[in-house]
This record gives structure tokens, C-alpha cells and sequence, in this order.
């Protein structure tokens, strides 16, 4: 059987939703393949951090768009995806620390950047005092915020559905190739056809995009969070360490969410991850470490998600160099939660306009292809963030 449509969309977390929407509300029929279920990996996994503190400058212009669209969420898909724009902070517990963190400040100054400021101890007391005593100050970020992953999920889902996206789950690509103007992918019994081709297959992008014709390398990430009981509300802000791996917000619901990096153990093939207690303790002993008042709370949940990783730690997003009308769209390295809505948008200008109102232009996946060689600045510029 052979279902035809005017774009493809292959994968079904955020990104693939998002581009599906606004390719939809762009009135072209789009049939949206997932191979589980919407949002059963990163994006379900997230810890839907929406941050422009301390991003890649390859990032940061799109992170900026992203961040204003946040803060008008409810206008893009009726519901404001618990988004709590209570800002981020970034401790420095030493002077060195501080200095690389004025350092930051000022360059982004410079360059006409003003998400960043730098706050004294007296003000990181003021806006968390349930902090221990540690930092001398912290890099602020106003704007930032969180929001709740699953409510965002659906929001996302159920706009798309509006538009008239057609969202097939249990329905895996397991072959994909061009015939003229025609994109083919098929789950080994039903057959796709479009001109227009996304790739968001998150962990599984790299598969996809080499029977397309594109060999991006990629890495997996499976990053834990640890979510606590219920508690009154004590914080605001997310605080994120230099000194630590350690990522800490509190939800609308009271539960505390840890986060920070700490990697468990990926298994593409049986599309899974298993976390490592060991390592996870390390997020609950910064957690401990830095907010005393936590350490005799229940854990009531950890996971590990599953997502492709970059060499250089930043997104793909772009149009591929080789196969005309296919967009890539994944290795958010942990931290593409924030970028999902400009994404979207920039997703259906480049495949209809062949342009984008949006600054992508370090993201393109040619700069990790064959022959491409590694940007160094690019990499060493920021310190990896899992939200």
C-alpha cells in the first residue's frame, strides 16, 4: 500500500512535531512516521530546560528567536506549556570561575548579545536562598526559564492534529530513497511518497540521513535526571554549576528535577537506556552539595533518555548539501528542548522559501561531513549543558 502526501516527517518528538505544524499550517499535507510513540525518547525525557544561558554562539541567534516565541506560547499552540519564566543562573564559586563567566558577559556585550548579565552574591542570595553559601556570583540569564515536557508534548501534538498532520506511531523507517522529484521511505509494508523530506529521527537521524545520501556521524547521549517527592516551593530559578554536573529546578508540581549530564547507558538496537546508579548519585551528592535542605527527600523516579550527540556539541539543523528537498533536523547534544519552536518555522521556510527568516548558518550539517574540518572555536566556546 502507498500513501502520498506533500511532506514527510520522520520522527515524532519535538522537532518533528513542530516542523509537521508549521509545514501544516503552511497548507502542505504532511504524514508524520514514528517508530514508537510521540515524544517516547529525549523529548519525553527532557528535562525541558529553555535556556539561552550559556549557549553556542552557533546557537545562541536561534536560541533568541526561540526564547521570544516562549515567551508567546500559548499564541503558537493554544496552551503555554507550563513554561515558568523565572530566569537561570550560572554559579561561579571561585574567582577564576567568575572570571571566565565576566569574560562570556562581556564578549556576548560586544557583540550586541544582552541575554547575560553578571549578579553579586547579595542578588543569587536574594533570588535563591535556599542556596548554600558556596558562590561569590553567577551569571544571570532574566528571560530563561523551564517548562513542562509533557505538557508540551501534547500542546504540540494536538496543534499538529489541528493542522491536519496525519501522526502514524509504531511505524519505523526501515528503507528511504529518492525516485525524480519523490521522497520513498517504507516500514517493510506500506510505502510513503513525498517531494518534501524531514529527517527528526533523534538517536536514529544518522541512519536516515546516510540513505539519503548524507554521512553525518553521530554520537548517542543518554542523560539521567532524578525527579524527588513533592515539596513546597523553596526555588525559582534554574541553577546550573561550572564546578558541578549538576542542573536543579523545582516543577509546577513541587517535584525537585536533577539533572546535569551525567550519562547512563544507551542501546539503539533495543531502543532503550539504563541508568547508571552510580553516576546518578554524583547528581544527587552536587544536588545535596549546593541545597542541604534536599538531602533527606525520596527519589521517586530517575531515567535516561536517548538522543544523537555532535562532535562539536551543537545542533544539525539545515538543508541537506547532496539530496535536494530533505531537512535535517537532530543531534541536539541535550540541550534542543528551548530551540524546538524557531526550528519549526525555519524547517518550512527553508524546504518552501529555500530560505530562512532564522540564523542557521553554524548548524549546517555539512560542517560535519566528509571533509569538514572540526572548528575548534566552536567547540571550546561553551560548556556542554544537558537541560
Amino acid at each position: 500500500m502507498t500513501t502520498t502526501a506533500d511532506a514527510i516527517v520522520i520522527g515524532g518528538g519535538l522537532h518533528g512535531l513542530s516542523a509537521a505544524l508549521q509545514l501544516a499550517r503552511r497548507q502542505v499535507k504532511v504524514v508524520l512516521l514514528e517508530r514508537s510513540r510521540v515524544g517516547r525518547h529525549s523529548s519525553g525525557a527532557s528535562a525541558a530546560g529553555v535556556r539561552t544561558l550559556n549557549r553556542a554562539r552557533a546557537e545562541l541567534k536561534l536560541a533568541i528567536v526561540a526564547m521570544d516565541m516562549w515567551h508567546h506560547m500559548e499564541e503558537l499552540v493554544g496552551d503555554n506549556c507550563g513554561f515558568r519564566p523565572y530566569g537561570q543562573l550560572q554559579l561561579a564559586e571561585n574567582d577564576e570561575e567568575l572570571q571566565i563567566l565576566k569574560a562570556r558577559v562581556d564578549g556576548l556585550n560586544r557583540d550586541g548579545f544582552t541575554n547575560e548579565e553578571i549578579v553579586s552574591a547579595d542578588e543569587v542570595r536574594s533570588l535563591v536562598p535556599a542556596l548554600a553559601p558556596v558562590y561569590i556570583a553567577a551569571a544571570l540569564a532574566r528571560n530563561d526559564g523551564a517548562a513542562d515536557p509533557h505538557q508540551t508534548l501534547m500542546a504540540f501534538r494536538r496543534a499538529a492534529v489541528e493542522a491536519g498532520v496525519t501522526i502514524l506511531e509504531g511505524v519505523g523507517v526501515r528503507s528511504l530513497h529518492r525516485e525524480g522529484h519523490v521522497w520513498r521511505a517504507s516500514d517493510g509494508s506500506e510505502t510513503f511518497e513525498a517531494p518534501l523530506l524531514v529527517n527528526a529521527a533523534g538517536a536514529w537521524a544518522g541512519q536516515i540521513a546516510a540513505w539519503a545520501g548524507d554521512d553525518i556521524p553521530i554520537a548517542t547521549k543518554a542523560s539521567m535526571m532524578i525527579v524527588t517527592e513533592r515539596v513546597a516551593p523553596f526555588i525559582r530559578p534554574t541553577v546550573i554549576s561550572m564546578k558541578r554536573k549538576l542542573s536543579f529546578k523545582q516543577s509546577n508540581q513541587g517535584t525537585l528535577l536533577i539533572g546535569g549530564g551525567q550519562q547512563g547507558l544507551p542501546d539503539l538496537e533495543a531502543e532503550r537506556s539504563e541508568v547508571d546508579a552510580r553516576l546518578l548519585a554524583k547528581s544527587a551528592a552536587a544536588a545535596i552539595s549546593l541545597f542541604p535542605a534536599v538531602k533527606d527527600l525520596r527519589i521517586v523516579r530517575s531515567w535516561a533518555g536517548l538522543e544523537a550527540k555532535t562532535r562539536d556539541d551543537i545542533a544539525i539543523a539545515g538543508l541537506s548539501p547532496s539530496a535536494p528537498s530533505l531537512m535535517h533536523l537532530f543531534g541536539f547534544s541535550g540541550h534542543g528542548f528551548q530551540l524546538v519552536p524557531a526550528l519549526g518555522v525555519a524547517t518550512a521556510e527553508l524546504l518552501l522559501d529555500g530560505r530562512s527568516t532564522v540564523d542557521l548558518s553554524g548548524l549546517q550539517p555539512g560542517r560535519l561531513m566528509a571533509g569538514a574540518k572540526p572548528d575548534k572555536r566552536k567547540v571550546d566556546e561553551h560548556q556542554g549543558v544537558s537541560e
